[in-house]
């Protein structure tokens, strides 16, 4: 059992949200209350609003470990052409939800601020995510191996399939991780083939 003896660390912010994120991905979203954090650190649950304000703040702590670590992936692609960071991204982004399923779940409890909306929970991480992506779409227009359009309704679109990508392979369909990639492979190479500057 993880218990705060057992790590030899103080509690603090990190840890009692590294506990809760072990909590979810061991026994889904549902599996997740403070009483059951509190028990596996191995302190009462009113001891960790020292750290967080309520299970949404925990939620939120657990999103943006999650959206901090998508973020890494899509920072090290950085020095690949806009199309192949792109791709890469994407890929990134349904890997990891196929991954870490009942954490990905967290994720998509709050929103990058994309545009503004005071009644949605915006996570900074998030947010850092998706600029990347529209990044790479902006530079591959510039470029001309995407045609010129609305570079915020492609990026959304990109995010839409990416998504839905995800969505599909976590739905216990048993496809195998080959016919995984194909379907993933085929989402993608059919969007930036729907996207590309025409040839002449």
């Amino acid at each position: 059992m993880f218990t705060m003896a057992s790590r030899g660390a103080q509690l603090s912010r990190e840890l009692v949200v590294d506990a809760a994120r072990e909590l979810v991905a061991r026994d889904g979203l549902e599996g997740l209350s403070l009483r059951r954090v509190g028990a596996k650190l191995g302190v009462s649950a009113p001891a960790l609003y020292a750290y967080v304000d309520n299970k949404s703040d925990l939620l939120r702590g657990i999103a943006e470990v999650e959206f901090e670590s998508l973020l890494e992936q899509c920072t090290a692609v950085e020095s690949l052409s806009p199309i192949e960071r792109i791709r890469a991204q994407v890929t990134a982004y349904v890997e990891h939800a196929l991954a870490h399923p009942s954490l990905f779940q967290v994720m998509f409890l709050f929103r990058p601020g994309v545009v503004p909306q005071p009644a949605v929970d915006e996570l900074p991480a998030a947010t850092k995510v998706f600029t990347l992506g529209s990044v790479a779409i902006e530079e591959a227009m510039r470029t001309g191996a995407l045609r010129p359009q609305d570079p915020f309704a492609v990026a959304l679109a990109l995010w839409a399939a990416a998504h839905g990508t995800a969505t599909v392979l976590l739905a216990d369909l048993n496809l195998g991780a080959d016919l995984d990639r194909l379907v993933l492979d085929t989402v993608i190479d059919n969007l930036l083939r729907g996207l590309a500057a025409p040839t002449i």
